[in-house]
């Protein structure tokens, strides 16, 4: 049978670069994957001198995976700022409002530079494209096959829906067309399932829940974080379930045995089962393995 591999990254939780108390403290909030910030969060006068505060907190001992967001490649500041975080530790750039495979490929350039420069393996830096306009939407299968460095593409809502002034509700119904682009281009690439977007209103656990849901029905990996309580629903949207486990298990068991007496498509429970349904059950089970719950019964 085909074997499927996970995805894994479920929370990427954001610091402002320029503020060192949470930069010292998001690396302990549990979050798969921490970003730290020199775009949106770091004001102008505050964005060359985050750089280093930056680069100091990648340097420390981690659990977390450790991305930094460079401003975008419309501004002043995105050579600077890859000339400042490419190094040792370094585990990704997030490239924001990326619109066109021509400026994924203009970065990934820069950044194979600074690689020879500091001695690093070249490809070993990935590149993360927030996609957050009408026409990085449009773009989105040829952005996200544009660069080896690109393992997944990420939605940004709230540039999104201002570009196109959308009203951006609770359903969230205005975003689908949007994540359909996302998934189904990270698809066509061979990537992992995109990440989906923040959620801004921080206290609003239940708005932040079914954002997260809605995002995993349209085939999303998992969720950009703002706030460190975000992680925690995060992470149980987007990590199976024991109960999910146990039917994965039980439709692979049922499969392989029917396999073995020349049978492809079985019911099981009622349910009819035949290979792209064993092909999510491995899925699940990959994933549960990858967050450490490959034993749970």
């Amino acid at each position: 049978m085909q074997k499927m591999s996970p995805a894994g990254l479920r929370s990427f939780l954001f610091a402002p670069g320029n503020q060192s108390r949470k930069v010292e403290k998001v690396f302990q909030c549990s979050a798969d994957a921490v970003i730290l910030d020199l775009e949106d969060a770091v004001a102008l006068a505050q964005k060359e001198v985050a750089r280093a505060a930056v680069v100091t907190a990648i340097q420390r001992p981690r659990q977390a995976r450790g991305y930094v967001r460079i401003n975008g490649v419309e501004s002043k500041f995105w050579i600077g700022d890859l000339e400042a975080v490419v190094g040792p530790r370094l585990d990704g750039v997030v490239l924001p409002k990326t619109e066109t495979a021509e400026q994924l490929r203009a970065v990934d350039a820069r950044i194979s530079q600074m690689e020879r420069r500091v001695r690093l393996k070249e490809g070993s830096i990935e590149v993360m494209p927030i996609v957050e306009t009408a026409r990085g939407i449009e773009n989105a299968a040829a952005i996200a096959g544009a660069s080896a460095r690109v393992r997944r593409l990420s939605f940004g809502g709230g540039d999104y829906t201002n570009d196109l002034d959308l009203i951006w509700s609770a359903d969230e119904q205005e975003l689908a067309y949007a994540r359909a682009k996302l998934t189904h281009g990270s698809r066509l690439a061979g990537l992992e399932p995109p990440v989906d977007t923040v959620v801004l209103q921080v206290k609003d656990t239940a708005r932040f829940r079914q954002s997260a849901l809605n995002g995993r029905r349209m085939g999303f990996q998992g969720k950009l974080c703002i706030h460190p309580d975000q992680v925690a629903v995060c992470h149980d949207v987007f990590t199976p379930s024991a109960e999910e486990i146990a039917q994965a298990r039980a439709i692979i068991a049922a499969f392989a045995a029917a396999e073995a007496q020349g049978s492809a498509a079985i019911q099981l429970d009622g349910y009819f089962v035949d290979y792209p349904i064993v092909y999510k059950a491995q899925r699940v089970l990959a994933l549960a393995e990858r967050v450490g719950l490959a034993n749970v019964e």
